[in-house]
Formats: structure tokens, sequence, C-alpha cells
């Protein structure tokens, strides 16, 4: 499974109302929990120590970079890549969408909300010394705006122009109506050093360390094997609200590895200090060892208040044959997620139905008067499912091959025009109906292969095909697939990242996160109602309408999700009494205990 943080997500981009003068911190809807004079956030030990080592795999799984160059399509960039870069606010993780003061000491938006002026900190400076100022601000949103990652450019698209009216002073402008999230969004975007980038090509990959100026530089690296983020101690900003008790890892170390078997055994040889499991199997079987039962290796639940994201076999609607919602539902009915939560999962997950599973924005039941308010605009080109019960995947007799539930599939493949000749489905025009996965090592294997087995009874010619993950995702960017499993996870306030997942432009567009293809005007106009909405009341209901859109076409065969992360990792670590509701909180708030990490006895 690939996790797509979408580019605005994992630049933190959020969301902001109108404020009557220049503020320490944004808000999607204007509350802040944290008062101008706060002196650091709650879920932060302000006193935390720093030094030690934070080593492990990271949530993405890579297992190989090729590029420092996080902001543009090319290449492979490594996990954490955005420790080296300040932004001129930070994100509360308590907060579900509030920014705080970093390089910016306050924001003033206009009260047209067609542009929004920072003050800069003079203080700030890039690792080699040099002053940060307005031209840096500007000329880091040129260029990712000209030349930046298309899925980052999507999200900003309507920003019209950065000037410096002040060497610390810059003023974003926007077109169009809806701007609500633009501000922050522009809070959220890397600062780049001009003068580095007078002299680098910024639309070349490379692995030259890139000058930022943020809390760490690269130290050493080795392309497919270790990249090492290094904590500056002359970093400017580390005595800042936003910054106080965070980075305190000496080392933030990214270790890359061919199989998730690999990963599990470095860690319990000491080479990895935490890992997060994503495998219930392993979860439930791998760590039965001396070490866990002795307190040395800790198994430990964090709780998840996040959307849990929208997992699940994206179809590439692109191609003809799974144009037709029929042929869809079919692949659906044929998914047996009871029988693999038992066999597979040890029972761990539930399954997802909903585009904001785990979030205020799930529709359930009959549209409520305030979505039909919504829909109605759009009825016309919408399904007639919209209207009813938000639909919900089947639920199988846990046999592994329900016959009631693939004879149901079968029918729909048969109205789709998909007749059998032999053991096969061919067209009208004689051709096979094919369908090829994607994956990158045995887990995924594990997983699809009950699902192929169902699909060939079905007549589809299915193939599990292994492949390189760099050369998948060169692949899911040129939009070269059948069906891949995706997770896309979005921010608590949910508005332009969506744009990038389900606009119509983002379908057009190679290597946007609209994998499924999907280009629906009725979509479109439901994504700026929520961006848009001028409380999170609207927000939610016009939530609720897009998730039924979205669950009626079928974009996608939902897969399985669970509150909760799994965390393993060696008895060295401490943390905060509190953690950030809507973060793990691992990497920006622990530390290492020096006299544990001495004496620890690591292995079994």
């Amino acid at each position: 499974m690939r996790i797509a943080l979408t580019a605005c997500v994992a630049l933190g981009l959020l969301s902001i109302t109108a404020q009557a003068e220049p503020r320490h911190g944004l808000s999607a809807f204007g509350d802040l929990k944290y008062p101008p004079d706060f002196k650091h956030f709650d879920y932060v030990n302000p006193d935390a120590p720093k030094g030690g080592r934070l080593a492990s795999r990271g949530i993405l799984a890579r297992d190989t970079f090729d590029s420092f160059n996080g902001f543009i399509l090319k290449g492979t960039w490594p996990e954490n890549i955005g420790l080296l870069f300040d932004t001129l606010m930070a994100r509360a993780t308590d907060e579900p969408d509030a920014m705080y003061g970093l390089v910016a000491k306050t924001a003033d938006l206009a009260p047209d909300k067609k542009s929004v002026t920072f003050q800069l900190r003079e203080e700030a400076r890039f690792s080699d010394g040099s002053k940060l100022t307005g031209d840096d601000v500007c000329d880091s949103f040129r260029l990712i705006k000209d030349y930046g990652d298309e899925r980052i450019r999507i999200a900003i698209r309507d920003i019209e122009k950065c000037d410096v009216l002040a060497p610390y002073e810059v003023r974003y402008s926007f077109k169009g109506d809806n701007t609500r999230d633009l501000p922050l969004s522009v809070a959220a975007l890397p600062i780049l050093s001009k003068a580095y980038y007078a002299t680098h090509d910024f639309t070349k990959t490379s692995l030259d360390p890139p000058l930022g100026s943020g809390p760490y530089k690269i130290g050493s690296f080795k392309t497919g094997q270790y990249v090492s983020y290094v904590r500056r101690p002359d970093y400017w900003g580390a005595d800042l609200p936003v910054n106080k008790g965070r980075y305190n890892f000496d080392e933030v170390r990214n270790e890359y590895f061919k199989d998730r078997t690999a990963v599990v055994e470095a860690l319990k040889a000491g080479v990895l200090d935490l890992h997060e499991e994503f495998t219930s199997r392993d979860w439930a079987t791998a760590y039965n060892t001396k070490s866990v039962e002795e307190g040395r290796l800790i198994k430990e639940v964090l709780p998840d208040n996040t959307p849990s994201g929208a997992q699940g076999l994206y179809f590439n609607m692109r191609r003809e044959k799974f144009q037709d919602v029929r042929v869809r539902k079919a692949f659906d009915l044929a998914f047996d997620f009871e029988w693999m939560n038992t066999n597979l999962f040890y029972g761990s997950y539930k399954r997802t139905t909903s585009f904001f599973e785990n979030s205020a924005l799930m529709a359930k039941g009959k549209p409520s008067p305030e979505e039909l308010q919504i829909l109605e605009p759009f009825r016309k080109e919408l399904r007639p499912e919209v209207f009813e019960d938000a639909y919900l995947p089947p639920i199988s007799d846990g046999s592994g091959q329900d016959r009631k539930l693939l004879r149901q599939a079968s029918q729909l493949l048969a109205e789709a025009g998909w007749k059998r000749e032999g053991t096969l489905l061919v067209n009208a025009k004689g051709e096979k109906f094919t369908v090829e996965f994607l994956i990158d090592g045995p887990t995924s294997e594990r997983i699809l292969a009950p699902y192929a087995k169902n699909l060939r009874l079905l007549g589809i010619d299915t193939t599990l095909r292994g492949i390189d993950p760099a050369q998948q995702e060169q692949r899911m960017k040129d939009f070269d697939f059948d069906v891949d499993i995706v997770r896309l996870v979005g921010g608590q306030t949910p508005g332009d990242e969506l744009k990038a997942q389900f606009s119509s432009d983002a379908a057009k567009t190679i290597g946007s996160y609209n994998l499924s293809g999907i280009a629906l005007p009725a979509v479109d106009g439901l994504i700026d109602k929520m961006v848009a909405a001028k409380s999170r009341e609207e927000l939610m209901y016009a939530g609720r309408a897009l998730d039924r859109v979205l669950r009626a076409e079928h974009v996608w065969v939902p897969n399985w999700g669970k509150a909760s992360h799994w965390i393993v990792h060696w008895d060295i670590f401490e943390k905060p009494q509190i953690k950030p509701e809507y973060d793990r909180g691992i990497t920006d708030t622990w530390w290492v205990n020096a006299e544990k990490a001495k004496t620890l006895r690591r292995g079994n």
C-alpha cells in the first residue's frame, strides 16, 4: 500500500477567515486556542533535553530516494525533508486547523479577503548565516508556482502574486471568490533561499543538500540505504513559542529497506530505534520476543483522532474498461473484506465506507435537509443513489467466495457488455477483460491474491505484477496503471487539497492525486462549496454531500482502517504527558533518556 499524503497536507495547507487586525495566529474559522503571549504548545515539554537519535523507516515506507528537491514532480525525495525548511507560520497539532507565527510575527488579512500581509522576524536566518528576507519568501512562491510539483500548484493557482513591500514585509494577493484557504496555504509554503537557487536549478533533481532555515540540515546519506538529518545547534528559531520543547533529537535518521521483514528484524536487532507497524500479522505475531516480554522493546498504541484517510483500490477510469459504473460495482462485490479481516488481519480493522472516515464529514443514511439543499442544483447530473441511503460496501458471508455476491457481480458485468467465452470475459470487440495490480512486496501479494482469485472466477484475466517502488511511483504519476491501493490523507478542515484529489483539472494533470480520473462538474462545485464554507457546520454538510456523490460513483473499492497507530520502540524514549490530538508527536515532541540509551540492552 502507498500512502499518498497530498501536497497540501504534507505542507500543512489550511484555511482562514477574515481578521480585523494583524494577529499572531490564524485558523479556519477564526478561533485560536493560544493567546498572543503564549510560551509554548501544551503538548510539549519545554524543558525536554536535547540529544540522542531517532532512527526509523518512517511512515511513507519508501525504499530509496534520488533527490533532495521535494518540491518538483521529478524524482523521489526522502521523508522528513520538511525539517530543513521554515515556513511563515507553524501548525498547532492540538487544534483542527490553527497556525501561529514562525518566520512571520503577524498576518493581516485584508477586509475583502483578497490579500494577506505578513511581517517577518528580522532575526530569521538560513543555515549559512545569511538573512531570510521578503525576497526569499516571494522568490520561493515564484519557483513553486512556476515550476513546482503540480499537486502543490493546483492548491495555490488562485494566488496571483507575492510582493515585497519592505525587506521584512510581504503581501500575497488572491483572485477569485473562494479565497478562504489561500492565506494559510502560503503561510505553510517552504521558504527557500533566493541566493541559493540563483546558482542551483530548481527544476532539476539533485542530491546536493539544499540550503534551508529549519531546525535540521542534512548530514550523511547514502542513496538506497539511509539519510541523516542533524539538528542545528545554531537554529535561529529554537526558542520561539511555536518551537519550544520541539526538535529534541540530535539526529533524525531514515533507514531504507527492500521489504518489511527486514524492517522488523532491523528493529529487533537494535539497528532501528522505533518502527510504526502497518501490518496486522506482524503486529500480532512478529514481536513475541524476550525483549518485548522484559519491557526493553515496547509495543504501544497511540490514539489517532485524525480522519482515517481514503484508503482503497482506485480504478483508473481513464481506461475504457472502468468507465461503466456497473463494472466498478462488480469489483466491489468481489472483494471479501470479512474473510480478509478474519484470516489475514487478525480482526484488527474495520471496513472503510467513506472518503472522510473517522470524521464529522462522513455521510450516513439518507441526506439531511441541509445536504439536500446543497445537492439539489446538481440533481440532473447525479446518480439517483446519491439521494438514497449513503452507499455501503457489501458484507460477505466470510467464506472468501460468497456465491451470492459473485453472482450479482457477474450479472453486472454482463449488463455492462462483458460476455463469457470459455473461462474469460470479452467485450463486443472480442477484447479480453484484463486487469493488472502493481505490488511492492509479499504483503501486498498476500492481500491481493484472494481478491485476484475471485476476479478470475468472474472471468477477469488478473495479473499481480511485482514492480520496483520507484518505477511504480512513476507509473502512478503518469496514470499508467489499472488499479492500485492508495491511501489519500486529508486534514481536519478539508478544502483546497480536495482539488488535487478529485477535481476535473487534477484529472488532466500528470502527477496529481486524482488517481481515478473522476471529472464531474458536480464534484468541482461541491469542492468549491467546501472551500467557501464560512463555518464548520457549513463545511460538514458540504463534505457529506460530496461524500455521497463520490461513493455513488464507485471510483474505488474501499479498504480498511483503524483509529490508532501501532508503535514499537526500544525503551529509550520519553514523551510529554499530553499527546497532540491530531499528530503522532514522535519526531516532534519525544526525546531520548540518555541514561536508558546508554545502558539498555538491545536484541533478544
